[in-house]
């Protein structure tokens, strides 16, 4: 499902290059669950933003699906994220003058499929939010706010999933609920889910462990090698 070869990413500014992923390789089978871990600037945010095409890596490849999305225009990452991919912000990412139900709607709307209303609001009630359709962002709290995220990144029925810190913004008992709930949603969709944490323990749940230091891999265990 994911593939990638000899990543790198460098930026630079007034005075000098900075290097963020150094020679990233690995591939990633359906349906498994992958954590990325590493200290603060390691690299994890980075490298999930390549891996689901929202940014570009200064060289190397990614494949998704068997699909090189490193060799394809914005327009075309765009598209491919729509048929195959769902994201889970650390920041939520609800639109605020959208209810919890309309939220979860968008994509679907987006990508001009029926039912949408119907299909929302079944995944509210699948995340313990069927009361809470009408209600906005800012009359939610946080986990319900991050549930609400959790049902739109699922009702497309994504094949693969990128979660960046889900519970960093959450208190334990809150982060604890929804980390079973990714993982609950994650096994009955079959999707691969990939995500970012400094959770060593939710590390420890997922088949695919990746550790990054300074921009590399420095640990690898369940993982492939190309």
């Amino acid at each position: 499902m994911i593939r990638t070869s000899g990543l790198c990413k460098s930026i630079d500014t007034a005075s000098e290059r900075i290097d963020i992923l150094e020679a990233v390789t690995f591939s990633v089978d359906a349906g498994e669950t992958v954590a990325i871990t590493g200290a603060s600037g390691s690299g994890k945010s980075t490298l999930l933003g390549i891996l689901a095409g929202l940014d570009l890596p200064s060289n190397g490849q990614v494949w998704l699906d068997q699909r090189e999305i490193t060799a394809m225009s914005e327009d075309q990452r765009a598209a491919l994220r729509q048929e195959l991919v769902g994201f889970v912000f650390q920041s939520f990412q609800l639109l605020p003058s959208l209810t919890a139900l309309e939220n979860v709607m968008l994509p679907l709307e987006l990508a001009g499929g029926k039912g949408a209303r119907q299909q929302a609001a079944d995944y509210l009630e699948q995340v313990g939010l069927a009361h809470r359709l009408g209600h906005y962002p800012r009359q939610l709290s946080g986990g319900e706010q991050q549930r609400v995220a959790i049902a739109r990144a699922f009702v497309t029925r994504p094949r693969l999933l990128f979660a960046d810190e889900p519970t960093g913004n959450l208190d334990v008992t809150t982060g604890q609920h929804i980390n079973e709930l990714l993982f609950a949603l994650n096994r009955d969709a079959g999707a691969t889910l990939v995500l970012v944490t400094h959770d060593m323990g939710l590390s420890a749940r997922c088949s695919v462990q990746f550790e990054l230091r300074d921009g590399a891999i420095v640990r690898r265990a369940g993982a492939a090698l190309c």
